[in-house]
């Protein structure tokens, strides 16, 4: 097996297509935020990658084996500039497989004529919040004045230590390279996956492309997550002890 294979699944003629990414990080933001565009919209899986730099196992679904990968998700929006996006379970396990797997994401951009590209991920303020500000940065700053229109924030030398991982990287080299990429990255405590978080990026995305996006399942999701919070918080106040069926849940 090669490094970096890519499978071809589907072929699509995409409008003005826009990367987006969202794989796993602080909160599960952006994998979250990316999984509900698939869930929602009319979307096709068009390109899927296998790499030596993921984790050595199989996801396994209905007895089914699939070797960890990538995938690349077409979807077509009426009216307006249709999306490529990006999620899977796994980001790669060392710096040159990040580095291998981005060029290999801007490729297969690349492919289906994407020159705009947003990294989704959170950012952690190590504690439970009400309100959920996004954050930006990018590598174009002719995205800066969009994004703030949107409610996006950039403020200085944050977030503190960069941005790692693919979404850091797709805008290092995807600027390098022509794109023009931002990261959009949701306030989040960073203790739990958040779908509070996931929301704030997508509404931010939702208004920049003028799509609609409903958010049912991120808001059930919400709802099971205030109620393990809410539990946690009891038991730091030192209320009661739940009982064994609580703790299962909670685990």
């Amino acid at each position: 097996m090669e490094e970096f294979e890519v499978d071809v699944l589907a072929e699509v003629e995409l409008t003005e297509p826009v990367l987006v990414e969202g794989l796993p990080g602080v909160g599960h933001v952006g994998k979250l935020a990316a999984e509900q565009l698939i869930e929602e919209l009319d979307s096709t899986c068009v390109r899927r990658v296998h790499s030596t730099h993921f984790p050595p196992q199989v996801t396994i679904e209905d007895g089914t084996a699939e070797l960890a990968n990538v995938a690349f998700h077409a979807i077509e929006v009426e009216d307006g500039r249709d999306l490529l996006v990006l999620t899977g379970d796994h980001q790669a396990q060392d710096g040159e497989g990040h580095y291998g797997l981005t060029e290999t994401i801007l490729d297969v951009a690349e492919e289906f004529g994407v020159e705009t590209a947003f990294a989704l991920g959170g950012v952690p303020i190590g504690e439970l919040i009400e309100e959920y500000d996004v954050i930006g940065a990018v590598a174009d700053d002719e995205l800066t004045d969009d994004l703030e229109a949107v409610g996006v924030e950039f403020r200085d030398d944050e977030p503190a230590g960069g941005i790692v991982g693919i979404s850091g990287l797709l805008l290092g080299i995807g600027d390098r390279r022509g794109f023009s990429a931002a990261c959009l990255m949701g306030e989040t405590s960073g203790y739990l996956v958040d779908p509070k978080a996931a929301r704030a990026v997508l509404e931010t995305l939702e208004a920049y492309l003028d799509i609609e996006l409903a958010y049912e399942s991120l808001e059930e999701r919400a709802d099971e997550m205030e109620d393990v919070v809410r539990r946690i918080q009891e038991m730091e106040q030192g209320t009661p002890t739940p009982s064994d069926e609580d703790l299962r849940y909670i685990g």
